[in-house]
């Protein structure tokens, strides 16, 4: 019975991460080693050709008379026996030298390595060289070259100097290589098996980071923190779905048994057309509830921000007071404002207007009756003030963050439903500003930044 080995995912995916490494280490050692080795040989070439132009320069200035004692000459200081130098007349017949003729097929030009036959090397016939030949303005030519055994010798020093050093190279590239490799699998396996458990419904789960984080450290915090405000904004949307089903329940509760109420004891047209209307009633508050949660959604997506526009917020003020002056009368509230003359600031003039209705508006609900409602504007170096007040005592301190929440109503004998300040809320932090509430008193007010003139 045979069976099947299977390799796990983890560790092909460490291996593959790892070779990879290791073979972009090890082709950079060889491309490296390669480099040196062309340069080595590069380097040692000119070097010679460099010898061999002198030697055809010094000859193309020698007279025609000295050449070859000058030619004798430079052989006998060769103690090393690897310098080859030779005379031709223009018939290619040896004058002088230690090379017997002229390698066949040899340029007229440049060095070439060739196959010479030398005359002062006992026991040896033929030897490799590197030489050139130079012709001379008299038509004869002088052969000069040097002996490559030392060169290959040298090379070959070179060469196995590389290996050595390049074996220990490519095995420390390649345990390098599986060693980074199985821990960059490893950092990888934590980021997906932490993936795996928040898509299970745990988002409590976070990367560990060092304290001194490397790259892929500084990733994990980053991961750390969008997995923070996933969180935060998971519990934001549990927590609006769970507001929505309380606050929807007593209305729903409420239309539901009007309906009822009305099909079993409405006996004529009248009282099928007020129970209609009393349904419409709740359904319009239903639907106010609904349409304000959109709102604050909306404005917390920041999606109008490319409609921004300079406001003057002056004219803001006077038409909201104008607008909320009728329903004041109506009430007996003395609806009244102050207003200097600032700076436009960059906003949405409707989302604007809409805060500071809700303020007019809230003041007016939450007032004395027949008290006053105050809206001021005024302007210093650091911001513009925008603040409504009213006579009552305001917002008790401890309720102040509370009524910034959605569906929170400090005074349940009012209408409303609690989405008035939260509405506010966001328009002010959709513009970057401030709602601040008074130390004392009722007043409330929106912080604008004053707009920085360029110089």
């Amino acid at each position: 019975m045979s069976s099947t080995w299977r390799i796990d995912p983890r560790t092909r995916a460490t291996w593959r991460w790892g070779s990879v490494l290791a073979a972009m280490l090890v082709l950079q050692s060889l491309a490296l080693a390669a480099v040196f080795w062309v340069l080595a040989n590069d380097n040692h070439r000119r070097e010679i050709e460099h010898a061999l132009s002198d030697d055809c320069t010094f000859f193309r200035l020698t007279p025609p008379t000295e050449r070859a004692e000058e030619l004798r000459e430079k052989l006998d200081r060769d103690i090393h026996r690897d310098l080859f130098l030779a005379l031709f007349d223009a018939q290619g017949r040896r004058v002088v030298g230690n090379v017997a003729r002229i390698p066949p097929g040899a340029p007229s030009s440049g060095s070439f390595v060739a196959t010479v036959a030398p005359t002062e090397l006992p026991g040896k016939r033929s030897d490799q060289a590197r030489v050139q030949l130079c012709p001379l303005p008299d038509g004869s030519r002088v052969l000069t070259g040097l002996d490559l055994d030392d060169t290959e010798a040298a090379l070959r020093l070179v060469g196995q100097s590389l290996l050595v050093g390049l074996i220990p190279g490519v095995v420390l590239a390649i345990v390098f290589g599986l060693i980074a490799g199985r821990r960059a699998a490893r950092q990888v396996d934590a980021v997906r098996r932490l993936t795996e458990r928040i898509v299970s419904g745990d988002l409590t789960q976070r990367l560990p980071v060092a304290r001194d984080p490397d790259s892929f450290g500084l990733l994990c915090a980053h991961i750390n923190t969008m997995l923070d405000r996933l969180q935060l904004l998971v519990a934001d949307v549990r927590a609006i779905g769970d507001d929505i089903a309380h606050q929807l329940r007593t209305p729903l509760t409420r239309l539901r048994a009007r309906v009822e109420r009305g099909m079993r004891d409405a006996t004529d047209r009248d009282a099928v057309i007020a129970v209609m209307e009393a349904t419409l009633a709740d359904v319009d508050a239903l639907l106010g509830i609904v349409a304000a949660l959109l709102r604050i959604r909306e404005l917390e997506d920041h999606a109008r921000r490319s409609r921004f526009a300079p406001v003057d917020l002056a004219r803001l003020v006077e038409d909201a007071c104008d607008l909320h002056r009728p329903t004041a009368e109506d009430r007996g509230v003395d609806l009244r404002h102050a207003v200097e003359p600032v700076q436009p600031v960059e906003g949405d003039a409707s989302l604007l207007m809409e805060a500071v209705s809700n303020l007019i508006d809230n003041a007016m609900k939450f007032g004395p009756p027949g008290g006053s409602v105050r809206v001021t504007l005024t302007a210093n170096a650091e911001a513009v003030r925008l603040t409504v007040a009213d006579d009552g005592d305001g917002v008790p301190a401890g309720e102040r963050a509370l009524v910034l929440q959605r569906f929170y109503r400090g005074r349940h004998d009012q209408a409303g439903v609690g989405l008035g300040l939260p509405l506010v809320k966001a328009i002010a932090d959709l513009h970057g500003f401030t709602l601040a509430f008074a130390a004392e008193g009722s007043a409330v007010t929106i912080l604008c930044p004053t707009p920085r003139t360029g110089s």
